[in-house]
């Protein structure tokens, strides 16, 4: 589940419900220049995950897509190189 929290011309904040998935996210979106912040937090360990992106020059929801697509060809690459190994 993606809940957007925030949605402005340089910022963006969504709660999602893995913190396995926004730490991913927030350590790959930091790999594009165009991210200022990346970063979550969350109220308590029972509560879900903010996700907050910050950008300049490039609007968040695109290095978001972007970012996406770069963890999705990673993982593509992974599971073509376990398949090898049967």
């Amino acid at each position: 589940m993606i809940k957007v929290i925030k949605k402005g011309k340089d910022e963006l904040q969504i709660e999602i419900d893995n913190l396995t998935i926004a730490e991913l996210l927030r350590t790959y979106l930091w790999q594009d220049p165009a991210t200022t912040l990346a970063a979550w937090q969350r109220e308590h360990p029972s509560k879900n995950p903010i996700l907050m992106l910050k950008t300049k020059g490039k609007s968040p929801k695109k290095v978001l897509l972007d970012t996406i697509k770069k963890i999705q060809n990673i993982n593509a690459k992974l599971i073509s190189e376990f398949k090898k190994l049967k």
